[in-house]
């Protein structure tokens, strides 16, 4: 196996993507350059792969099921610890990776070092738990089993926005659970989502070709995607992003009958009861709508406040928005960064563009400096209006009040996705009755809509995908087969 690039290095740096045990060039040699969100820099340059380099990435992951398949769960546990330690060994220059690469302020690229530090020891356990059951039945002398067995090959599309946890999300469960798999990074973020994971499991020691990472250039995802759908060898899809990719893939995993896990977009409703505490519902709310920049697919995109304590909330909340500063990245000092691309930009004021020609307002916010979105607080958005129930990937909120919490639940209901959701309260009785009444695979009460641990079965209904992640994973990665063993006569005779 050649060495990874020093990662201690500085100034754009030549990278190379991991297929087949090499850290290797696309196969025709072709790069692309990775921009910084923040000034525009080049942060690296990057393989830009075709189908050849899909198609020699599934190989080699075929080839190293069986005896992946085989290997002792106590091995793959010792694996999955060591990458967790060499996760925080190295988390000063994973959040400067991050910081240049995706604009995430150190808030969130140290929480997520912290989080998939914490995933990875969550899977290390699993090895040992998801070997399966006894079934009792009425059979006599009948002994049954169902055998839980690892999939195959699980292609992995990670996303930019929560770059280095989402990817080890992705991988983490299926490799704990004996598949191999091949992870493809957003070329938004194709080191810090894809490469550092591939450095950090060869350090690892984990066998060369049970995982490959395979970057490409932005706009050529097709020919690596059709690979993975191709190949019979791949068992399994793993995505996270949006959702208009996500029923793309569901379609083709369809005709290809390939298992297909789903996180996609959410557009996440807080509500807010009369009897919150008013400060803290502000600060959770400023929170749970511009944290990352609001790039996140759990930020809340609508707060929604009983009319007694919606002039309060929006003054209170305004004020925050205002107080919160937006800049570098790389700055300990910035609270928010930029967003990812311009395209970004531009969809987050075409959206509020929108909103107000048909009759919002704008509180505050609604301008950016090159990539640097103020904060925006928009009330009065009509339900004719994106904003109202479409996902702005961006720090962008409407604002909307309502007479009753019967009212609070069906304007959260009020939208195609249905991710997470949240609820403010001091009568939590009232909030769980409340919460099995709102359409998300997340109801978080007195917290944010982005509570998320590493254990807990985070996924959607409707439109915002389905499975779950979590230690529910090993029913996204593993077959369930039944043995039975009959003692004595034969159970039918003609």
């Amino acid at each position: 196996m050649t060495s990874a690039p020093d990662p201690s290095s500085v100034g754009p740096r030549h990278y190379q993507q991991f297929i087949a045990g090499e850290w290797a060039g696309a196969a025709d040699g072709a790069t692309f350059e990775d921009f910084s969100p923040y000034d525009g820099s080049v942060v690296a340059r990057v393989p830009a792969s075709t189908g050849a380099d899909a198609k020699r990435a599934v190989e080699s992951a075929a080839a190293a099921f069986p005896a992946w398949k085989a290997t002792a769960p106590g091995t793959r546990q010792r694996l999955l610890l060591r990458a967790a330690d060499i996760v925080e060994r190295r988390k000063a220059d994973l959040m400067r990776l991050m910081a240049v690469e995706t604009g995430a302020v150190a808030a969130f690229s140290g929480f997520q070092v912290q989080w998939a530090a914490g995933f990875l020891r969550l899977a290390a356990q699993w090895p040992y738990e998801y070997g399966g059951e006894i079934i009792p039945v009425d059979a006599p002398d009948t002994y049954v089993m169902a055998v839980r067995r690892p999939l195959g090959v699980v292609a992995g599309f990670s996303p930019w926005n929560g770059a280095f946890n989402l990817a080890w999300r992705t991988i983490a469960p299926p490799l704990a659970c004996g598949n191999t798999v091949i992870l493809k990074p957003s070329e938004e973020a194709p080191v810090s989502a894809g490469i550092a994971v591939a450095e950090i499991l060869a350090e690892a020691g984990f066998p060369a070709e049970v995982f490959n990472v395979i970057t490409h250039a932005p706009g050529a995802a097709g020919p690596v995607a059709d690979e993975f759908f191709a190949s019979p060898d791949v068992r399994a899809i793993s995505f996270t992003g949006s959702t208009a990719i996500g029923r793309m893939l569901a379609e083709r995993a369809g005709r290809h009958l390939k298992r297909i896990v789903l996180e996609l977009g959410g557009f996440n409703p807080l509500i807010v009861l009369r009897d919150a505490n008013l400060d803290d519902a502000v600060e959770t709310a400023a929170f749970a709508a511009f944290f990352h920049q609001g790039q996140i697919c759990m930020n809340s995109r609508k707060i929604i406040v009983e009319r007694p304590v919606f002039g309060d909330f929006l003054a209170a909340f305004t004020a925050k928005a205002k107080s919160l500063r937006v800049g570098d990245p790389t700055d300990a000092t910035s609270q928010l960064g930029p967003l990812i691309n311009d395209r970004s930009v531009s969809n987050a004021k075409a959206r509020i563009a929108e909103a107000v020609s048909q009759g919002a307002r704008v509180i505050t916010g609604g301008e950016a400096d090159g990539r640097c979105f103020q904060p925006t607080i928009l009330v009065d958005v009509p339900p004719g209006a994106a904003l109202y129930c479409e996902e702005t990937f961006g720090p962008v909120v409407a604002v909307e009040a309502v007479d009753d919490p019967q009212e609070a639940v069906r304007v959260a209901n009020a939208t195609p996705y249905g991710l997470t959701a949240a609820i403010l309260t001091e009568d939590t009785g009232t909030a769980v009755q409340l919460a099995g009444a709102i359409e998300a695979g997340v109801v978080n009460i007195n917290g944010p809509t982005m509570y998320a641990e590493p254990i807990l079965p985070i996924g959607g209904v409707k439109e915002s995908g389905w499975g779950r992640f979590g230690r529910w994973s090993a029913e996204n990665f593993t077959d369930r087969n039944l043995i039975t063993v009959h003692h004595g006569k034969p159970l039918r005779t003609l």
